[in-house]
């Protein structure tokens, strides 16, 4: 079990077993998203309150579950980065957080779309747009926090002491919609519910949660594997890799 957990820790092991994965994460994950929002965007029936604006809905939940799973990765490996001191926890923790801005951003301009003709604006302080929007300077705070200190090993830790402060966000995004009067609909998903929606709505929608998700893991391995590369740089793997490629 140490053995594979001390496996996981190896840039150059990781660096391998991403090579593997990412076509599979890309090909699978594009076919899986593609297919989830042209049949959600097309072929779903319209929604007996909101009509055809509810549809965006195949872009903003995606989004907004793995803004939320991301920062969660990110806060497991600040953990191991400070108890372990895990060099790959870090390069995750950097690799990853632009893209769960991104993703928060998203999120947020698609909420907003959405909100002009379900509540008539585009923006309202509630509690779980709010908490969202924390989430987002969350992620510039952890980007610029890592771009601001030179030295590897305390950018790390810094950045893991503030992912990990950040991390209580999560919960009161998810629980915003019942601690407060919200206009914010509950979770469309609950593991212990049965869904809401009819099949026609909820089959694509959890294909393009599950597509993004594999689209992500894809992103997320180019990303380390470019961190790997700037970092182990001098090492004698990386030059061998290198030079193998360029021959």
């Amino acid at each position: 079990m140490w053995q594979i957990f001390h496996k996981l820790g190896s840039p150059k092991w990781f660096f391998g077993i991403a090579a593997t994965l990412m076509p599979w994460l890309l090909w699978v994950g594009v076919a899986m998203l593609a297919a989830g929002i042209g049949w959600g965007l097309a072929f779903a029936p319209q929604d007996y309150l909101q009509g055809n604006s509810y549809r965006i809905i195949f872009i903003h939940v995606p989004a907004a579950f793995l803004a939320q799973s991301v920062y969660i990765m990110m806060a497991v490996a600040g953990l191991v980065t400070l108890v372990w001191r895990m060099k790959l926890a870090d390069v995750f923790v950097k690799a990853v957080a632009p893209v769960g801005a991104i993703l928060t951003f998203l999120a947020l301009f698609t909420g907003a779309v959405w909100g002009k003709p379900t509540w008539g604006t585009w923006w309202i302080w509630d509690a779980r747009l709010t908490s969202m929007l924390i989430l987002l300077f969350l992620y510039f705070g952890v980007i610029a926090l890592g771009a601001a200190i030179s030295d590897e090993k305390s950018s790390a830790r810094a950045v893991a002491v503030l992912v990990l402060v950040g991390v209580v966000n999560i919960p009161i995004i998810k629980y915003s919609v019942e601690w407060w009067n919200t206009l914010h609909q509950p979770a469309t998903f609950k593991l212990t519910e049965k869904p809401s929606m009819p099949p026609e709505m909820w089959v694509p929608l959890l294909l393009s949660v599950l597509g993004l998700y594999l689209v992500f893991g894809w992103l997320a391995c180019l990303r380390m594997q470019t961190e790997i590369l700037l970092r182990e740089g001098r090492t004698r793997w990386v030059k061998e890799l290198i030079q193998a490629r360029g021959s």
